[in-house]
C-alpha cells in the first residue's frame, strides 16, 4: 500500500472505531437511563438501589443544569452549547484521528457521551443522572464516557510526539536547531 492509501485505510478504520464507540456509549447510556426511569423514576417502585452499601448506589436525579450541578434550569442553552461542542469536535479532529487509535477512542467516548445527554435534554428537558457516590456529584454513563474521553485526549496531547509537519512548518527551523546552510 502506498502512503496515501495507508493513511486513507487508517482514517477509515479509526472513524469506524470512533463510530462504534459512540454508538455503544449512546446505547448503553440510553438503556441504563430507561431502566433507571422504570425502577427509580417518578413512578418507580423504589427510591434507591444499593450497589455497594455506603459506597455506591443508584438514585434518580433530574439534572436541568450542566456537569456538577452548575447552571440549573438552563437546559435549552446547554443543549445548544452541547451541539456546538459536538460540531467542533467533529470538525476539528476529523483529520487528527486518522493517525491515532487512542484519539479515535477518546473522541468516540466524548461524542457518545455528549449525544447521550443531548438526547435526554430533547426527550425530557433534563438529563437523567443516577450513579451516586458519597461526597460526589450524581452522574450517568454519558458523563463517565465524556470524563474518560477528556482524560484520554489530555494524555494524547501531553504525550504525543509531533510529526515533522508540525515541528517545521514551511521551512521553519525547529526550536533548538540551527538553520541548515545551502551549499
Amino acid at each position: 500500500m502506498t502512503d496515501p492509501e495507508a493513511r486513507r485505510h487508517g482514517r477509515g478504520r479509526n472513524f469506524l472505531i470512533a463510530a462504534i464507540v459512540l454508538i455503544t456509549i449512546v446505547v448503553a447510556d440510553q438503556a441504563s437511563k430507561a431502566w433507571i426511569l422504570t425502577r427509580l423514576g417518578p413512578h418507580g417502585d423504589t427510591d434507591e438501589i444499593k450497589i455497594i452499601p455506603g459506597i455506591l448506589r443508584f438514585i434518580y436525579v433530574q439534572n436541568s443544569g450542566a456537569a456538577f450541578g452548575l447552571f440549573q434550569g438552563k437546559s435549552p442553552v446547554l443543549t445548544i452549547l452541547a451541539m456546538v461542542v459536538i460540531g467542533f469536535l467533529i470538525v476539528y479532529f476529523r483529520h487528527a484521528i486518522a493517525g491515532s487509535l487512542w484519539l479515535s477512542l477518546a473522541l468516540g467516548l466524548q461524542l457518545g457521551g455528549a449525544l447521550g445527554n443531548v438526547i435526554d435534554r430533547f426527550r425530557h428537558g433534563f438529563v437523567v443522572d443516577f450513579v451516586n457516590v458519597p461526597k460526589w456529584w450524581t452522574f450517568n454513563v454519558a458523563d463517565s464516557a465524556i470524563t474518560i474521553g477528556v482524560i484520554m485526549l489530555g494524555l494524547y496531547l501531553v504525550t504525543r510526539n509531533p510529526g515533522p509537519n508540525e515541528e517545521t512548518r514551511q521551512g521553519a527551523t525547529p526550536v533548538g536547531e540551527a538553520p541548515h546552510a545551502e551549499d
